[in-house]
């Protein structure tokens, strides 16, 4: 998932309404067929970035799971509304990374109503902050931040934002001119 979906780095010139980047289907909840249904390798952060790196890509979003099988983990995973409106957001941008440094990437996608989704991923080992700002997304203004995976506005920022990122995890914001 990891290798597939930060590979796409770069690609997003390629996406566009009729024609999108494909990174293979979701492995999240319990994936296999027939007898060899097992749960899926990737930890819980992980499958928070798996989820929210797809969202920012414009990927088709096909669900590789048994839904017979569905856990309300990864049933909160495939139906948080917020999230899944950055995969569908009718602009049809595909997001590209804009910050890299070392595991840490900051990965920002353009929405319709002028905001923009951003994706703050920590591929390390270990917790870390991460900072990211607004000059760098290409923003002047304050914003103003919603979480949304927890679906819970975080107030406005002037200038940058910081966020807080555990291992192998992912803090999915959206940012709004205030």
């Amino acid at each position: 998932m990891s290798k597939i979906g930060f590979g796409q780095a770069g690609h997003e010139k390629f996406a566009g309404p009729g024609h999108w980047n494909d990174p293979d289907m979701l492995v999240v909840g319990y994936v296999g067929w027939s007898a060899k249904v097992r749960p899926t390798r990737l930890t819980p952060n992980e499958q928070y970035t798996h989820i929210s790196l797809w969202c920012l890509l414009c990927s088709p979003l096909l669900i590789g799971c048994d839904m017979t099988k569905l856990d309300e983990f990864t049933l909160n995973l495939l139906t948080n509304d917020e999230v899944l409106d950055v995969s569908q957001d009718s602009l049809g941008r595909q997001a590209g990374r804009v910050v890299k440094n070392g595991s840490l990437e900051v990965w920002a996608k353009d929405l319709e109503d002028g905001s923009k989704a951003v994706g703050f991923f920590n591929r390390g080992e270990e917790e870390s902050g991460m900072t990211v700002k607004w000059s760098e997304l290409g923003l002047a203004q304050p914003q103003r931040v919603r979480d949304l995976w927890r679906q819970q506005d975080l107030g406005d920022a002037a200038g940058e934002f910081h966020a807080t990122v555990p291992r192998h995890g992912v803090v999915l914001v959206k940012v709004t001119p205030r």
